[in-house]
């Protein structure tokens, strides 16, 4: 899947300045960003970042997941490097859409876990689609990654675009009582590694 570069800009931002960077996705017509600070094109492994768009979490601050907190722990951390990219991409809901996602919610509130509520409405456990990140990280010029992540699948994906993911970076922020079971399914369920070494 190839997406189109836009345009970029100066983004600033409580932590620092990033450039921000808009693509197009004609096949979907999503539109996807990528915000970089300091050069990431220089041949040195890129502290990285894969955040999937989470209306709820990243703007509207709940507690349900831990996707706000995450998004801004790597903001911070890539300020405090002052290099580094993340990839925002627009798969709201593990890709089921931000509708599909309130449904789960509900599903949620009487009581199917996460992975249930998604399989009840008919779609897998997790529907992102991470091939989309070439056309960005080849646009970015960048080649080996340090990747903040929890997400095993995000690292064989990359390694299967032949992107070499140099160190995995645990990224443990916003654990709390109302996404307790959340973080547990993700877990057990679909293979997070919650720890400070691979798991």
């Amino acid at each position: 899947m190839t997406l189109q570069f836009v345009e970029s800009s100066r983004l600033p931002t409580r932590w620092g300045v990033f450039q921000i960077h808009g693509f197009d996705d004609p096949a979907t017509n999503k539109e996807h960003i990528a915000l970089t600070m300091g050069d990431v094109g220089d041949g040195e492994a890129v502290l990285l970042r894969i955040h999937s768009e989470c209306l709820t979490g990243d703007a509207l601050h709940s507690l349900r997941c831990d996707c706000g907190a995450q998004l801004e722990a790597a903001m911070r951390r890539i300020a405090e490097e002052g290099r580094g990219a993340i990839l925002y991409l627009r798969q709201e809901g593990r890709g089921i859409g931000l509708i599909n996602k309130i449904r789960a919610y509900r599903l949620q509130d009487e009581g199917a876990d996460t992975v249930e509520a998604n399989e009840q409405l008919g779609f897998g456990a997790d529907m992102r689609d991470y091939t989309i990140c070439r056309s960005m990280l080849e646009h970015l010029k960048i080649g080996a990654i340090r990747l903040m992540t929890n997400n095993p699948r995000k690292v064989h994906a990359l390694e299967a675009m032949d992107f070499p993911v140099t160190e995995r970076l645990p990224l443990q922020s916003g654990s709390n009582p109302h996404n307790a079971r959340y973080l547990a399914t993700k877990a057990g369920k679909l293979g997070h590694l919650f720890g400070k070494g691979e798991g």
